[in-house]
């Protein structure tokens, strides 16, 4: 069965680009070149959305010649809520944002509203890090980032929002 409601290609873009340096960026930055390879995107395209992660401080650009990007933060301090709105403000900016008919406005916008926000209720309460747990290419520091490397604690830390689902269902 299809999904009811899509992520836009920058959604799906910027969620697969955070996750790709996620699971490469150690011991070097990750290079947008080698993200367009594996993701197989223009390299202008992807640019313009790892621009995007970086201004909503996802992601950290690194420069020189072996240069790339890295995370911003920890992975269990990012949400895929974050990433979506980061592509989502790029969207907007660039005037791609969806306008309903006076009809559409009226008789949908408020269903999309209310979808959208549960969907992003839900995205907010999954991580970086829930996702990477996924992924056959993850590294063993899964929570480091290069901006925060501290000394491990042996007591894991309280959480107070509940534990986000495996299956990713919404």
């Amino acid at each position: 069965m299809s999904p009811m409601l899509r992520l836009s290609r920058k959604a799906l873009l910027a969620l697969e680009a955070v996750l790709d340096v996620a699971c490469h960026a150690r011991p070097n930055p990750v290079q947008a070149r080698e993200i367009t390879v594996r993701q197989r995107v223009p390299h202008r395209y992807l640019e313009q959305v790892m621009q995007a992660l970086v201004r909503a401080d996802i992601l950290r650009g690194v420069r020189g010649p072996h240069g790339g990007y890295r995370l911003a933060r920890e992975r269990r301090k990012i949400t895929l809520a974050s990433i979506i709105a980061a592509a989502d403000q790029l969207e907007q900016a660039q005037g791609q944002a969806h306008q309903f008919s006076d009809l559409g406005a009226q008789c949908l916008a408020p269903l999309c509203q209310k979808l959208e926000a549960g969907a992003m209720q839900e995205l907010s309460r999954l991580t970086l890090a829930d996702i990477c747990q996924h992924s056959p290419e993850r590294q063993d520091a899964d929570t480091e980032s290069e901006a925060s490397k501290k000394p491990e604690r042996t007591q894991p830390r309280p959480s107070n929002r509940p534990a986000p689902s495996t299956d990713f269902t919404i």
